[in-house]
């Protein structure tokens, strides 16, 4: 137990299989060969100069002996994790060719660290490229394109990480409901956020910051609001003062420098969604330098683009990103790209 008697992450080994799909099949393995893709999952050490942090990670990919297409690093969003619902992307996407992997953040899911305590976005970005790189430097990964897809908070991490690397080293990013800003409607009022920061120097690990049930604000289909309850490494408290106010800043940064996004991206979001602003979406959209854009509204939908919708809303949502992510794995000079924007 920590010392605060909130428990921390990277003691969950002994808890009974529990999955997000049901009791059948009954191992990972067995679902991922059900849908056509393979697995595994493991711990990434961070280098010394990183802090020596430990980082649980998975990996996706299509079933031996296909090839991949091209890389998808992926980032979730705050208080998720890598092992519940946010398999179903990425399963989807390794059945169709790409091979996915991914991180707990710090504080997150199974990797180490006080739960959803995240005070220093900078650290977070530089763990995540560690394992990256790392990836990318193997022998059968060499001359594939890398791609970056981050949802929600994840989205904004994958912002950082492009304006903090090389222009060339990464092919495109896909942003899921990006939280490049906070939205009003669940952003504590003013003053509240000056005094949050205030507080925070002297009790940043303290969870009394006052939001609304993200659940419930992001998941339409009510079934599926169960299912995301149910995961058991999922952040339910209240956010902690350290984590919102680095948010605000790290969020802050982003709103400052989108005019300095040049990456290739894939921008999509819900009409409805509350807990990020479809506003800022556009806002990214016409700010960014990138020749290579793309945003898609969808009437009508919420945060959860990919889970909490009914299934063929994540249909159609599924269809974009997989052809927005094909049309960028072939050769450039077939490829036509353009500025594109639609609400659905």
């Amino acid at each position: 137990m920590a010392a605060d008697g909130e428990q921390r992450n990277g003691d969950a080994a002994a808890a009974p299989a529990i999955h997000f799909w049901g009791e059948h099949p009954a191992t990972e393995a067995e679902y991922y060969a059900a849908h056509g893709a393979e697995g595994e999952s493991s711990y990434f050490t961070t280098p010394d100069n990183a802090g020596a942090r430990r980082l649980f990670t998975r990996a996706w990919r299509p079933r031996a002996p296909a090839r991949p297409k091209a890389l998808v690093f992926m980032v979730h969003g705050y208080g998720n994790d890598i092992s519940w619902t946010f398999q179903f992307t990425a399963v989807f996407l390794a059945r169709s060719g790409f091979a996915c992997f991914a991180a707990d953040l710090p504080g997150h899911g199974r990797s180490h660290g006080l739960r959803a305590f995240v005070p220093d976005l900078e650290a977070a970005v530089a763990d995540l490229l560690a394992f990256f790189r790392v990836v990318r430097a193997r022998e059968e990964h060499a001359g594939l394109p890398c791609f970056l897809f981050g949802e929600s908070m994840g989205g904004a991490i994958c912002l950082l990480i492009h304006l903090r690397t090389r222009p060339d080293e990464w092919a495109g990013a896909v942003l899921v409901a990006p939280m490049c800003r906070i939205s009003d409607r669940i952003r504590p009022p003013w003053p509240l956020p000056e005094i949050l920061t205030f507080v925070a120097r002297f009790a940043p690990t303290a969870a009394i910051v006052p939001t609304a049930d993200l659940i419930e604000k992001s998941v339409k289909v009510p079934a599926k609001r169960v299912i995301a309850a149910r995961n058991p490494v999922r952040y339910n408290g209240r956010p902690r003062l350290g984590t919102v106010v680095e948010l605000l800043r790290a969020t802050g940064e982003l709103t400052n420098r989108l005019g300095e996004i040049t990456i290739p991206f894939l921008v999509v979001h819900g009409s409805a969604d509350e807990v990020t602003d479809p506003e800022v979406s556009r806002a990214l959209y016409e700010a960014a330098a990138s020749k290579d854009k793309t945003i898609k509204i969808y009437d009508g939908m919420l945060h959860s683009l990919l889970f909490g919708e009914p299934d063929e809303n994540i249909e159609r949502v599924r269809g974009d990103i997989l052809a927005w992510l094909n049309e960028r794995c072939t050769p450039p000079a077939a490829t036509s790209w353009q500025r594109d924007i639609t609400v659905e």
